[in-house]
């Protein structure tokens, strides 16, 4: 017989057991329990398939009506008239109109005249209006073109300058009774071809409106400012090395905030900080109008995520200063190219940056850790801002300690979760813990099948040239990652449910109790993360934090008793996660996107694949699972499988093609070469000299022009057979870079360039130390921006010499590489090499040396046929091109 239960303690105040029928076997006696002769059949009704597509819409518009704007959002700018009323402020509108004046400068390179004097003497004027419009009662402001030479070692280079230049000026407080200084830098040299806009001529108006609101008014200040306008940041951060080791000012210098920019405009985001120097986070947290910071960000950078380098690490490793790293990172296409134009920053970034600016810089000019920032020195700061509006930060052990709570008080839930369902429903507890164990490892499968599914699709793109499709269109990444993802969470536990309609658990509870399994391994690898030091494990906190929540109030009001109350507590507790995490994925596709396209090591699916499939694991499988709930769930969630192949086909189609002209090019770099190989004989004969064009692509797609370059033209792929005998197998190289993606670049025979003024080789002496060691004096004379490779030969190793001593300390392979730039005085390079053979036999070369001259900056030599090669290059292309030399030698 039927009968409904009165006493199971599922039942809720009003005695409804939620719609359960058990079924009494009245016939067997020998039962140990109540329960056990009772076979439960559950209510496992559905919410109507069509309501689904209801569901998921209200995520997609949460995403584009909260989440985008909020990323976006900026402060209106501020007019001149606003001055008048608003004294004190930043003047975006003022910071505007100096940009345009820089800008129309053009390309401002190192050893340009357009760097060296025209931008150098723009500047000095505007200081010096500044100076003239200064509260000369309350500052003593003092300025000074430094003028500096110098080496150091930068990655595996050696890098010389001669004579670069920066612009310094310094505000200190009357009658100061400190000497300490903060130091506020950017830098307004660019590289070739760009005007700069960007990078970062827009920090360096902004530094000066910074001045200028400074000294025009009262500000109190306790401590110096030091604003460094750097000229030479490019070639690279030489500037601020100069700065650094040579200029008087520098031993007073306590902290920074150095400023820079991987795009053009929007909000700048604080990506380094310190380190060990937590305080700087403090004022950063209670001053910045805008914060946009993240220690994932930090994280991602100083582990080689990022292809770039600031000058922040110049004044860390020489000058040991702490400080604020920023830089702006929207529209990251046009970095380093020529459309980095005054016309595409969007306006309100001068305001919003300036204010954050602003801020920081007074509330550091006051801080009293300035005086002394060492005995403050000590742990890391957890820091991230939520969807911009408000900051959140606290020292690395409270992080750990919050985490290891966390970690204590998931297990504890779920297990009490457990007992109270064991209750409700008659089921015996291990008999539930059993399902518990089912239902994570139908989780588990289901991670590990959307994970391989993502990275699986990766690699397939990659490998069949389809990479990077979603370069210029980002909305083909929802369609190649997320719905691969989708589908597999999703799948598993569909067809589960689906086939255990009857003597199992209420559908809602399989549900939760699946959630429950993902919630403890995202647990664990909170656990692992914590172990390993990894301070961004607080991505995980969040979403473990808030499902935690939304369960312990369930429990509390019973409504995960029922089929379908127990969604409200639970959607709204995810609200604010899905956002959070989205705003997250938003950024880091505007950071990371664009970056790929000057990155040829690496798989860039691997990287968008495998950070949008970290992002779905932290919040989907808490969302996915509830279309289990829906009526032919299993068709809904395969539509994701569907959506997946369908978008792997566009793919393939012309709508797939990752470029688009001026907003997302594909890179180049073109060098017109004249060769001169020479042979090791005493004489240093000519062995064989040529000419043509070097070119050499700086994405994953290095024969992209093939089709276009080669085929129906003059032009032919010359082979690389001077590898086998030539240092970099004969290419002009022009940075470290280069070096890396040499193996994608291709030589083109071609008509001879103007050769004016090319590097030339002088021995100046050659003398024997000892019988096992001999002393070179060279001299090289070129344009100003000369690589040089040096390779000992045979038993031959190089023991000493001019520059820095540390890549021969450090034992780096050769070759031996110097970059040799100069700005003002273009004295010939002279350096001593000093070889050592374990033998006295000097006979044959000692070593192979190879100088590759490169005029990057006159355009007035390039010969009418580079014009017309570079005139075949597509309207998706952008090519950095001038006109260089290679020349080889055996002493």
């Amino acid at each position: 017989m039927f009968s409904r239960c009165v006493k199971c303690g599922g039942c809720n105040n009003n005695g409804n057991n939620s719609g359960n029928i058990i079924e009494k076997n009245s016939g067997n006696d020998n039962m140990n329990s109540k329960y056990e002769n009772m076979k439960i059949i559950y209510n496992r009704s559905k919410i109507g398939w069509y309501w689904a597509p209801l569901f998921v819409a209200f995520w997609f518009l949460l995403y584009y009506l909260v989440v985008m704007p909020s990323f976006h959002s900026m402060p209106p700018l501020k007019t001149l008239d606003d001055e008048l009323s608003q004294p004190g402020q930043f003047i975006g509108e003022r910071a505007e109109s100096t940009l345009l004046k820089l800008t129309k400068i053009g390309p401002k390179v190192v050893g340009s005249a357009a760097n060296e004097q025209v931008a150098v003497q723009f500047l000095l004027s505007e200081i010096s209006d500044i100076i003239d419009d200064s509260r000369d009662d309350l500052y003593d402001i003092e300025k000074d073109v430094q003028i500096a030479s110098g080496n150091y070692l930068l990655w595996s280079m050696v890098n010389v300058y001669q004579s670069v230049q920066n612009v310094v000026v310094k505000v200190s407080p009357k009658n100061a009774t400190s000497s300490a200084a903060l130091l506020i830098n950017s830098h307004f040299d660019s590289v070739p071809g760009s005007s700069g806009a960007g990078d970062s001529g827009m920090m360096c108006v902004i530094m000066l409106e910074v001045l200028r609101v400074i000294t025009k008014h009262e500000t109190p200040l306790t401590y110096s400012l030091i604003f460094l306008f750097n000229g030479a940041e490019e070639n690279p951060l030489q500037g601020s090395h100069a700065f650094i080791t040579q200029h008087p000012w520098a031993p007073n210098v306590r902290a920074v905030v150095n400023l820079d920019s991987a795009g053009s405009g929007g909000r700048e985001i604080l990506f380094q900080s310190g380190p060990d120097h937590p305080w700087l986070m403090k004022y950063y947290g209670n001053h910045a109008a805008h914060p946009f910071a993240s220690t994932i960000g930090e994280e991602l950078f100083q582990n080689g995520f990022i292809p770039s380098e600031t000058d922040y690490r110049i004044f860390r490793d020489f000058g040991k200063i702490p400080g604020l790293d920023m830089a702006h990172v929207s529209n990251g296409y046009v970095y380093h190219t020529k459309f980095d134009r005054f016309n595409i920053i969007p306006r309100r970034t001068y305001q919003l940056t300036g204010d954050n600016l602003l801020a920081i810089v007074k509330a550091l000019g006051n801080a009293p850790e300035l005086e002394d920032p060492a005995k403050y020195a000590e742990g890391h700061m957890i820091f991230f801002d939520v969807l911009g509006w408000f900051f959140i930060y606290y020292p690395e052990d409270v992080g750990f300690i919050i985490n290891i709570c966390i970690c204590a008080l998931v297990p504890i839930t779920i297990v009490a979760y457990i007992w109270s369902m064991a209750s409700n429903t008659g089921m015996f507890r291990r008999r539930i813990f059993a399902k518990f164990g089912i239902l994570a490892a139908i989780q588990l499968c289901g991670v590990v099948l959307s994970m391989g599914l993502a990275i699986a699709i990766a690699f397939f793109l990659d490998a069949v040239g389809l990479s990077m499709s979603w370069f210029s269109q980002t909305w083909m990444i929802f369609g190649l990652y997320f719905c691969p993802m989708f589908f597999g969470l999703g799948i598993l536990p569909a067809i589960y449910f689906s086939r255990t309609k009857e003597h199992g658990l209420p559908l809602g509870y399989g549900i939760q109790l699946l959630m429950h399994s993902h919630c403890l391994i995202l647990t664990l690898l909170m656990v692992v993360m914590l172990c390993y030091n990894v301070r961004s494990a607080f991505i995980l906190l969040i979403c473990i934090c808030f499902y935690t929540i939304s369960v312990l109030i369930n429990m509390a009001t019973c409504a995960h008793k029922t089929n379908f109350l127990w969604l409200i507590p639970h959607c709204i507790c995810q609200i604010l996660p899905f956002m959070f995490y989205a705003y997250c994925c938003y950024a880091f596709y505007i950071v990371f996107t664009p970056m790929q396209g000057r990155e040829s090591s690496s798989n860039p699916e691997l990287l968008i694949g495998g950070y949008t499939a970290v992002f779905c694991l932290l919040l989907s499988p808490f969302l996915v699972p509830l279309l289990c709930l829906f009526r032919k769930s299993k068709t809904i969630i395969s539509l994701f499988g569907v959506c997946t192949v369908i978008f792997i086909i566009l793919a393939a189609t012309p709508v797939g093609f990752p470029y688009v002209e001026k907003t997302a090019v594909q890179r180049f770099f073109s060098v017109h070469t004249a060769r001169t190989f020479h042979n090791g004989d005493a004489a240093a004969s000519v062995n064989h000299t040529d000419s043509g064009y070097y070119v050499m692509p700086v994405d994953r797609h290095p024969k992209s022009l093939d089709n276009i370059l080669f085929d129906n033209t003059e032009y032919s792929r010359a082979n690389r057979s001077e590898c086998d005998t030539e240092i970099m197998c004969g290419f002009p190289l022009y940075s470290t870079r280069w070096v890396k993606a040499m193996p994608n670049g291709f030589w083109i025979p071609g008509p001879e360039p103007n050769k004016y003024y090319m590097p030339e080789l002088t021995i100046i002496s050659k003398e024997s130390t000892s019988d096992t060691n001999i002393i070179f004096t060279l001299e090289i004379t070129g344009p100003d921006h000369t690589s040089i490779f040096i390779q000992p030969l045979d038993d031959a190793k190089l023991v000493d010499w001019t520059f820095t001593r540390e890549p021969l300390d450090m034992g780096l392979p050769p070759p031996h590489y110097i970059y040799w730039s100069y700005a003002l005085d273009p004295t010939p390079l002279r350096f001593n090499l000093e070889f050592e053979r374990e033998s006295p036999d000097w006979s044959g070369s000692t070593f192979r040396m190879a100088v590759m001259g490169h005029r990057i900056h006159d355009d007035m030599y390039i010969e009418e046929d580079y014009r017309e090669f570079l005139a075949k290059f597509p309207s998706w292309a952008h090519v950095n091109g001038w006109i260089g030399s290679y020349t080889s030698w055996q002493l």
